[in-house]
């Protein structure tokens, strides 16, 4: 089993929860809810993966805070 990080973010015009893994082309997907995400989510990504294991473009590292004064 391979396990990949999701990015999640809301689309404020939509309301959709829109999921992608980062570096990996094609890996998104959007959804009413996190279970319904992360499920199309798992589709797509072996979807992708039929055709071998992928070649990442990045990887997800963190999440930073920044303060702006």
């Amino acid at each position: 089993m391979t396990n990949f990080t999701a990015v999640v973010e809301r689309d404020p015009a939509t309301g959709l929860l829109v999921g992608y893994v980062p570096g990996f082309p094609g890996a998104h997907s959007q959804a009413e809810s996190l279970d319904e995400l992360q499920a199309h989510l798992r589709e797509v990504i072996a979807m992708l993966m039929e055709d071998g294991e992928p070649r990442l473009e990045a990887e997800f590292v963190g999440t930073q805070s920044i303060a702006v004064a």
